[in-house]
């Protein structure tokens, strides 16, 4: 396996991170000044965010709220810079087809915990959303078996939403009605 060799000197800024050539192997994430390179995400991954996606999408279109889902979008934080798996933003912060979206116009930010990084899904990224007051966070678990962790921001950090496990529909009401049973996201 190789790494990317990027030449840099100096602390990082999100304008050097947005310069930086794409490159599908990875994804390039900023935490105060220094970069983060994640792999690239696998099928199982994959499968569960695009499914995630579209259930989040058609919940958002019934209960009629102006919100566009994105999956993998560049979001400018207080922090730095990160890009979670999934986002739901106001439709009017994406009219100008942005290369970022600004934390404030995050409603939700959804992160599927993957085996390399597990620690910036489950412990930094949280933190980072929740200072950058982005009013819900989702966090999907695939071992065992399928769950989503569900936070809202309550004085600062997130409190248990709801946990959705596999077997069993369970439902939200916020950012808008919601209800999802976790093991449709694994099957194939």
């Amino acid at each position: 396996m190789s790494v990317a060799s990027i030449d840099h000197t100096g602390p990082w800024t999100v304008a050097d991170v947005l310069a930086l050539p794409e490159d599908r192997r990875y994804r390039y994430e900023l935490y105060g000044e220094s970069l983060i390179m994640s792999p690239a995400p696998g099928v199982r991954h994959q499968r569960a965010s695009h499914r995630l996606h579209v259930a989040i999408d058609a919940a958002a279109e019934a209960a009629g709220v102006s919100v566009e889902v994105l999956e993998a979008v560049n979001v400018i934080t207080p922090s730095g810079l990160f890009v979670p798996d999934l986002v739901v933003v106001d439709a009017g912060a994406t009219a100008d087809d942005p290369v970022s979206i600004d934390a404030e116009a995050v409603l939700l930010a959804v992160e599927l915990v993957s085996p390399g990084n597990a620690p910036m899904d489950r412990k930094l990224k949280p933190l980072a959303y929740a200072e950058a007051h982005i009013p819900h966070f989702w966090r999907v678990e695939f071992d065992p078996s399928p769950r989503i962790v569900m936070g809202m921001l309550d004085r600062g950090r997130y409190v248990e939403q709801a946990d959705a496990i596999a077997g069993a529909v369970t439902t939200v009401d916020e950012p808008f009605p919601f209800a999802i049973d976790p093991a449709q996201l694994a099957r194939r």
